[in-house]
């Protein structure tokens, strides 16, 4: 899954390269318009009283920029950010680290706080509402509690599942946003932009070509534009136009609705071995080989928003939109309609 061009999850390859095209200011961020809004009014608030961010939770799929947000509220404040993330942070201890090493202002991101673990998230209830941990020193019948004041700070949580974060933990966060799917024309700007920075030439229609295919995701539209540059570069002259978008993303599989092999081979699973549906979750991954939380974390969401699959109650099953992009059409033979075909 971690090779899909358009996974959503970012790979070790990639992290330096992505950095260099993330935007530092909140007026250079693309997209999101209503976050942008709410948020230049947070931090502006903020600055004017000279008091640290209200902590902010950054819910929706993975690629949005959720945690280049996290890099600007640090940015516009003017102070430095830490970075963890849920399953690092194992014990109390390890938050009590991490908290008291703080400097007063400063952002702390954490990354899947949902994965935090019970013992650490109820510390963190104190440390986010009351600036203060407490403590044991000692062990046995000579142990005691003290409480350590910790100076202001910011927590700034990111998660792909806001269903799965306790509500006391919820709660404790003044600013909740949810990051959407990008739409065409702020994809497009992006390119752009990031084709700028990596000084590649490219034309108007190639842009809008790769834009189309991005899943509605800016870390997509980014692999994607990468990897016809690379095309271009050998392939080509050098210049991303719309013909060259289209041989280099066809080669790599990747449809104009932004489908790739994996995508198409789940839903003709359900189409062609189960009738079209329902099939529940754990059969389809058996199906596909692939592990049910990849298929309900990963692939499921972007099928939802298109209209091609449904989850049920019996299972999931799939859409008339999904059948007409694969073109396959119910035969009326002696299969009945179990068989599928091509028209």
């Amino acid at each position: 899954m971690k090779d899909r061009l358009v996974s959503p999850q970012i790979s070790e390859e990639e992290q330096f390269i992505e950095t260099s095209l993330r935007p530092r200011h909140l007026e250079e961020y693309i997209g999101q318009e209503k976050i942008k809004g709410n948020l230049s009014i947070l931090l502006e608030a903020a600055r004017r009283r000279n008091e640290p961010v209200d902590h902010v939770l950054l819910y929706g799929p993975p690629g949005l920029g959720k945690t280049t947000l996290c890099n600007i509220i640090a940015a516009e404040m003017g102070v430095s950010l830490k970075t963890t993330s849920g399953p690092a942070i194992e014990h109390a201890g390890d938050l009590a680290s991490i908290l008291t090493a703080l400097q007063p202002g400063e952002v702390l991101f954490i990354d899947e706080i949902h994965r935090l673990a019970r013992a650490v998230e109820e510390r963190l209830y104190s440390a986010m509402e009351d600036f203060a941990i407490d403590v044991m020193i000692g062990k046995g019948p000579g142990a005691r509690s003290l409480r350590l004041n910790l100076p202001p700070f910011t927590v700034v949580g990111a998660t792909t599942r806001v269903g799965s974060l306790t509500a006391p933990l919820r709660d404790r966060f003044g600013a909740i946003y949810r990051m959407e799917y990008y739409d065409h024309e702020s994809l497009n700007k992006i390119v752009r932009r990031s084709a700028a920075i990596l000084k590649v030439p490219a034309e108007e229609e190639g842009i809008k070509e790769i834009g189309s295919r991005a899943r509605g995701t800016p870390r997509i539209v980014n692999r994607l534009l990468k990897r016809v540059r690379d095309y271009a570069q050998v392939r080509a002259d050098g210049v991303i136009t719309m013909d060259v978008a289209k041989e280099a993303l066809d080669a790599l599989e990747v449809d104009e609705l932004g489908l790739d092999q994996t995508d198409r081979h789940m839903l003709e699973t359900i189409i062609k071995k189960f009738n079209g549906g329902p099939v529940g979750l754990d059969t389809l991954a058996a199906s596909t080989s692939e592990d049910s939380e990849t298929i309900e974390d990963v692939y499921e969401p972007y099928l939802l928003q298109l209209g091609f699959i449904a989850r049920t109650p019996r299972g999931r099953v799939a859409m008339k939109a999904a059948y007409e992009h694969l073109k396959l059409i119910p035969t009326d033979g002696e299969g009945g309609p179990n068989l599928w075909t091509t028209p």
